[in-house]
């Protein structure tokens, strides 16, 4: 249950993530409910790091359709090969962008945003989606996140 959540402030961003990962899958366990899922795994993130965005964009129609989040409002639909959550799509691959405003064709949702990770969403080998996570905060994200993160979204049952 989502009140029994427990944020670890201290430790490691790797610690972090360890003590998060098992209570994440504690709060999918048995639920089959896909925008559910997604909205708690945004939740959860999102307290744990305190990070500027947390959300999921779900494949609809060939464009990336905004779907649960965390955070202030955010743009709705993204084409593919746009930004760098279509970009991540387009090249199925994780995209960590140290500086936003580096990174061509980056869509600014928000001018607070400053760097950001995205993560495609796999399901039969295609990406149905992306995890996106937003800081305000230059160079907040490494192969650390893209590691754990990697696990979270392993946890959400796409098929269900």
């Amino acid at each position: 249950m989502a009140e029994d959540l427990q944020i670890t402030a201290s430790g490691s961003k790797e610690e972090q993530y360890q003590s998060l990962i098992p209570q994440i899958e504690g709060l999918l366990y048995g639920e089959t409910d896909l925008i559910a899922n997604l909205a708690n795994v945004a939740a959860a993130l999102k307290e744990q790091f305190k990070w500027f965005w947390v959300g999921f964009y779900l494949v609809k129609n060939n464009e990336l359709v905004l779907g649960p989040f965390q955070g202030l409002v955010a743009c709705t639909r993204i084409a593919k090969g746009r930004g760098v959550c279509g970009t991540a799509w387009d090249k199925a691959e994780t995209l960590i962008v140290p500086d936003v405003d580096a990174f061509p064709g980056h869509i600014a949702c928000s001018s607070l945003s400053r760097s950001e990770i995205v993560l495609p969403l796999f399901s039969h080998g295609e990406v149905i989606g992306v995890l996106d996570v937003d800081s305000s905060e230059l160079n907040e994200f490494d192969e650390t996140d893209a590691k754990y993160l990697t696990q979270v979204i392993g946890l959400i049952k796409f098929n269900a």
